[in-house]
């Protein structure tokens, strides 16, 4: 599994709201928001995992994490250590369903209709004994 814990900037900004701003300093361009602590670490892992997946499918370089107690804040800013797995992405990327659009004969449709075929389930079987699949 990939696991990676990156430090990030908390920055709750000067409008006297409860949000944050999250930015990641080792991950120039990872950055989110949130309207409270509790979403804004939801989403700091969120963007996190997203941007950790993005930079594996591409091949980049992964920039080591910098230790925390060097990180400088702005005022009323923290640091918070997040955790993301991108392996939980991957594998919910890889098996979000796709619609397929396919064209029968009306005559089969009528057939495999009356006997209850279900045509995702179906197609998906013949794809995978044709590929040679064995994964469910």
């Amino acid at each position: 599994m990939a696991k990676y814990i990156y430090p990030a900037v908390f920055d709750p900004g000067k409008d006297g709201s409860n949000g944050y701003t999250i930015t990641f300093p080792d991950l120039p361009g990872c950055i989110s928001e949130g309207e409270d602590i509790q979403n804004a670490l939801y989403m700091a892992k969120d963007v996190l995992e997203g941007f950790m997946y993005a930079l594996e499918e591409d091949g980049s370089v992964i920039p080591a994490p910098s230790n925390p107690s060097t990180i400088q804040v702005p005022a009323g800013g923290f640091v918070v250590l997040i955790e993301a797995w991108t392996d939980i992405v991957r594998d919910e990327i890889e098996n979000k369903a796709v619609k397929k659009t396919l064209t029968i004969p009306k005559w089969l449709n009528d057939e495999a209709e009356k006997n209850k075929i279900n045509f995702s389930q179906l197609l998906q079987f013949a794809i995978k004994e044709r590929l040679g699949i064995k994964r469910p």
